[in-house]
């Protein structure tokens, strides 16, 4: 006997990358977040927080986060939806949008989370393939026509950025929804933001867990024209984001100064990263992320996957067709970076 759906008792569930023990000390490049710290200003919120917005109830569209948004991003305040993190909003879209043959449709490999929210929903998915190079498969996307279509951009694993005009050409060709995943747009050299102006069938989601150095607050949002949100807002739960993140998100996305400055830092030691695996002979392709996929020497991804963990360094490995011969490394620190480079160094050698 199971309590549970079919789908539900056949589907494996979502793996996040390993999260050490409190108290632990490792080289942690192998979930995405941020080196540096969160902005001094969203340190003084949290610091100085009202215990007694803790007794009530926050407000059920987060709006004093929405005005910041608003006044940062250039769009109206009721084209903002937060979210418990950006995942919060894909679950919301799958619910509001999919079921059965309403399918998911996205280019594979990329951010397995929209597999495991279309096996929780049951419904249907089409992968279509990325070709070496990651170029989008877009006629492949369009004859596809999902209910939902996510593009990450930049894409995880491969950290590749989608041109503006091939988003936008797929857009005007699908009668569902679009979905932009950017949660690691403040690494890349433009976002798809201008799209939901564009296109009503577009929305596009932002993260403070890459940028703004916030993964542990979990807060995101989707931008789309009031329409589109309408349906998520319908399914969403009543107080989704709490009044914590509220104020700390709407102080960080304020203070995009620092910010800007981290994402630089990352960046800067991204090109510096990369240049030294290449040396090491990893074949590191281009990244507009805060991190690099490079592919192992000698196909030895696996067993330095493995080495690195027992010196404490952790890596992302994927174990699937097309990943299995690959690492996926965070950009860290400079110190990070050169313990990481130093310890391949030496088990390459």
């Amino acid at each position: 006997m199971s309590y549970f759906r079919p789908s539900v008792d056949a589907m494996t569930g979502y793996q996040p990358g390993e999260q050490p023990a409190p108290g632990v000390k490792v080289i942690k490049l192998n979930t995405n977040e941020n080196p540096y710290p969160p902005s001094e200003a969203a340190l003084q919120v949290l610091r100085g927080f009202d215990g007694e917005l803790l007794r009530r109830y926050p407000h059920p569209m987060a709006d004093s986060f929405r005005d910041a948004a608003s006044q940062v991003l250039g769009v109206p305040h009721d084209w903002i939806l937060a979210g418990n993190g950006s995942d919060d909003i894909l679950n919301l879209l799958v619910r509001a949008c999919t079921e059965g043959d309403r399918k998911i449709v996205y280019p594979t490999p990329t951010y397995v989370l929209y597999e495991t929210l279309a096996e929780i929903q049951d419904t249907k998915v089409v992968e279509v393939p990325y070709n070496d190079d990651y170029n989008l498969p877009v006629e492949q996307l369009i004859e596809a026509n999902g209910a939902i279509t996510f593009i990450a951009s930049p894409n995880s694993p491969s950290g590749t950025l989608v041109p503006l005009d091939v988003l936008s050409k797929l857009a005007s060709h699908l009668s569902g929804v679009l979905a932009i995943d950017e949660a690691y747009v403040d690494f890349a050299d433009y976002s798809a933001l201008e799209l939901v102006k564009e296109h009503n069938n577009v929305i596009v989601l932002r993260t403070f867990s890459k940028g703004y150095s916030l993964a542990g607050l979990r807060l995101g949002f989707g931008v789309a024209n009031p329409e589109l949100l309408s349906g998520l807002i319908k399914v969403k739960d009543s107080y989704n984001v709490d009044a914590v993140a509220c104020a700390v998100g709407a102080a960080a996305i304020a203070d995009q100064a620092h910010k800007n400055a981290s994402a630089e830092r990352v960046k800067a030691s991204r090109a510096k990263l990369t240049a030294d695996l290449t040396q090491l002979g990893f074949k590191v392709g281009p990244s507009q992320a805060n991190f690099v996929l490079a592919q192992a020497p000698n196909n030895k991804a696996g067993a330095l996957y493995q080495a690195l963990k027992e010196r404490g360094i952790l890596v992302r490995y994927f174990k699937q067709p097309r990943l299995d011969d690959k690492l996926r490394i965070t950009v860290g620190t400079e110190e990070q970076n050169q313990a990481l480079i130093s310890a391949l160094t030496e088990l390459l050698a």
